[in-house]
């Protein structure tokens, strides 16, 4: 694809009733994106296809972004449309990613007739993509949100911590650095601006810069240090122990397992480590575990995986990335057979 239609697409400078006046050929591109008929791109008012009907997972929601420009079949009520982002909301918590991927369609749906509700659906949407490697299509649902939160300081906070993600799984370290920075300097809130901060620091180990590293976490530690976390209402998830995970990860990201695994040793002896969510406990656990195998611990990395499959299942067995590493560590031999029996039990063996 060419890089000015990249920019179209996923810079959110193509509103979708322009879709139409596109040339074919460059729809065609913009669909091998979305992975969809062009014919859905060029005739918005025209049904998907018959086989369409019964897509689910990835599919159902590359389908429901094709149509994002489309009427809501039925007006769903504002109060239903807050308690289903809020449902969705706490499914991406504990990690059931099966069960918010045949949700999100329809949330994606109900939530144009409440547009301060589109952006959390389109920013948890942009959170499941990453975790199940479907980088671009999170891409496109983190501009998505961008735009959702016109005019809402906190909203272009939180959707600009989605498009870092999205930047950072697609290995585009540097703009994922840059969006991070511009938008902890405009951030209204100290929960979305420390996240922001942590977002960038680990966009920064991509990029190698390890000064930047230290600097954009030490400021996070700062607001980490006054920011109070009752409920959690942007659900960042930022305080202290969010700032260790990403001494953690940056650490490990820079190519020095030794610090992380120590970072990581640390983490989980603390009392808020128990109150992370399912989710972010088990990613950081599966993240662990590539830290013991670089430092040729294979037991430990081993527990950790398994530990981390105890936590929340679909973290370890849907997500690609983690898959892989669990047949890495299979294969290393009986002193590892918790992650050899989890490697039969998912399909994962020769």
């Amino acid at each position: 694809m060419t890089s000015g239609v990249v920019a179209m697409v996923f810079g959110g400078l193509v509103p979708g009733f322009l879709l139409g006046l596109l040339r074919y050929s460059v729809a065609q591109e913009i669909a091998e994106v979305l992975r969809v008929d062009p014919a859905v791109l060029l005739d918005p008012r025209k049904p998907p296809p018959a086989a369409a009907t019964g897509l689910d997972g990835v599919d159902a929601i590359r389908a429901a972004l094709a149509h994002y420009h489309q009427r809501p079949i039925r007006v769903v009520p504002v109060d239903e449309v807050q308690r289903h982002v809020a449902h969705a909301w706490l499914t991406y918590q504990h990690a059931h990613y099966t069960q918010l991927l045949r949700a999100l369609p329809n949330l994606l749906d109900a939530a144009h007739t409440t547009p301060s509700l589109l952006l959390p659906a389109y920013r948890i949407t942009a959170c499941v993509l990453v975790k199940l490697g479907e980088a671009d299509l999170a891409w496109l649902a983190a501009d998505r949100a961008v735009t959702a939160a016109t005019g809402d300081p906190i909203g272009t906070g939180t959707a600009t911590i989605a498009v870092a993600q999205a930047l950072r799984a697609l290995g585009r370290d540097r703009l994922a650095l840059t969006a991070a920075v511009a938008g902890a300097g405009t951030a209204a809130d100290d929960g979305v601006r420390g996240t922001l901060l942590l977002q960038a620091a680990m966009a920064a180990a991509g990029c190698g810069e390890c000064r930047r590293v230290e600097d954009l976490i030490d400021h996070a530690a700062t607001l980490a240090d006054r920011h109070t976390v009752h409920d959690d209402p942007h659900h960042t998830t930022f305080g202290p122990i969010a700032v260790l995970l990403a001494r953690f990860l940056t650490a490990l990201h820079l190519g020095d397992a030794d610090e992380a695994v120590y970072r990581h040793e640390q983490a989980v002896r603390r009392d808020d480590w128990r109150l992370l969510p399912a989710e972010h406990r088990a990613a950081h656990l599966i993240d662990a575990a590539r830290a013991y195998l670089q430092t040729g611990d294979l037991a430990k990395g081993g527990h950790t995986l398994a530990a981390a499959d105890a936590v929340a299942p679909a973290e370890v067995r849907l997500r690609p990335a983690a898959r892989t590493l669990v047949t890495e560590i299979a294969h290393h031999g009986p002193a590892v057979a918790s992650v050899a029996r989890l490697a039969t039990r998912i399909g994962l063996t020769r």
